[in-house]
This record gives C-alpha cells, structure tokens and sequence, in this order.
C-alpha cells in the first residue's frame, strides 16, 4: 500500500528549478533515505511532503489526499505526517513535556492525563524520562532532537519526515538519535529521512535515493549494492568522495 506518491513533479522557485520530473512511490512502513551532494533538491522534496513547500507542477498524493489540489487541507495532512527539523524548533518556554503533550492536547483535542502519560512512555523510549521537567536550555543538541522525535511520535502520525536531524549535532551525540531513529523503524513507522550518515542509510533504511541537481538519478532497494556499485556516474562519484575521506 502507497503512502506517498509522486507523479511528474516539477517545482520552481521563480525561474530556479529545484525539482526536476520526480516520479516516486513510497509504501507504508517503508524507510527511505535521500542522500546526495548539499543543493541537490532533498530537502525541498522531503518538504514538499507536508505542504511547507507546494508543488509547480504535477501530482504529490500523501495518504489518500492530492497535495496539488487547492482545496486540500493541510492542517489534515500535517496531523498525520510529522516532521523532524535540523534544529529542533521546541518551544524555550515549555517545559519537556509540555513540548511533547501541546499538540495532541489543543490539535488532537485529547486530555491532558492520557498525553502526559504517553509522552513519558514516549520520552523512555527515547531515554529521557528524567528530563520531563527540565526546559530545552538545559538539554544538550542530542538531547533536544530526542524530544523533538518523541514530540513528533506523540501525534500518532503515519509517516515521520526526518530533515538531517544530525547534521547540527556534536559527533558523540549523533549516536544516541540514530539508535532512536532505529528502534522507530523497527516499528514499522514509514520514514523518509534526508541524512549524510550513510552508516545509517546502509543499516536502516530498506532503500536508497540518489539525489542531485533536483533530479533522481538512482533509486536502489539493494541498499548494499548501491553503496558497493552506484550505477550513476554522479553517484559513483559522491559515494568515493565520502568513503574516500
């Protein structure tokens, strides 16, 4: 069954174009990586997923409903895609569980002691239960983007959207949000995540895109292979570049 699926998309900004013929199916409870070199259109694609960005041209259908159309409601979407930020976006003035129990409580329209206990079942899971009450100031960047998952996990989505969640993180802390990442996976959580961290790709994700200059230039289910044998002459490149180094 398709979660995600896009036909023939086009998207410019002014006369720049960022995206480039993208055909795309992504199934439900499948984890998708997008890699590629920095400009290459991966994140533009990944937000074009909960509407922040609209499309030019085409057709981008997210869980049953046409994002193309103008009259789609994206609040909908939003509620059922959650999206995980570079740099966290938690509110400073809210407390851990306060930034994870906000949403389901005025979105979702739950009560607040059936949110709060699933948002410390949620804040275990990512190894942060004792940081319930503490503010974002006192978390360290792993830390943050671990309440940021958990924040996301609380809607209850049906597909998370991951937009380098590492790339603003210490080398050490890296490690603790991967595995998170991973134990969610596990679950059967569809993912699409936007990451440099090919140790990831290769272990988690059950596919691989190749991105540059807004186009798909390689899209491989044998995740080993591509790693191994990038069949794209810009793919081979990128990929000898990193292990190279």
């Amino acid at each position: 069954m398709s979660m995600i699926e896009f036909h023939d998309v086009e998207k410019y900004y002014g006369k720049f174009h960022a995206l480039k013929d993208i055909n795309l199916t992504i199934d439900r409870g499948e984890v998708v990586t997008l890699i590629g070199p920095s400009g290459s259109g991966k994140s533009t694609l990944l937000r074009t997923i909960n509407g922040l960005e609209r499309i030019t041209e085409g057709k981008l259908i997210v869980n049953d409903f046409d994002l193309a159309e103008k009259n789609t409601n994206m609040d909908k979407i939003r509620k059922n895609v959650g999206m995980v930020f570079q740099h966290f976006n938690l509110y400073a003035n809210k407390t851990v569980i306060d930034n994870i129990t906000l949403g389901p409580r005025l979105v979702l329209k739950r009560d607040r002691a059936t949110v709060e206990k699933e948002a410390l079942d949620l804040l275990d899971m990512v190894g942060l239960k004792d940081q319930a009450k503490k503010y974002p100031a006192a978390l360290s960047g792993g830390q943050k983007q671990r309440v940021a998952i958990a924040r996301s996990l609380a809607m209850k989505p049906r597909a998370i959207l991951f937009d380098e969640p590492t790339s603003a993180l210490d080398p050490e802390m890296i490690g603790d949000v991967l595995d998170v990442m991973q134990k969610i996976a596990k679950q059967g959580m569809t993912m699409v995540v936007v990451t440099h961290e090919m140790g990831f790709a290769k272990r988690v994700g059950d596919r691989i895109i190749f991105m540059a200059e807004g186009q798909i230039l390689e899209d491989a289910t044998d995740v080993a292979g591509f790693f191994d044998h990038p069949k794209d002459p810009r793919a081979q490149e990128f990929i000898s570049k990193i292990f190279n180094h």
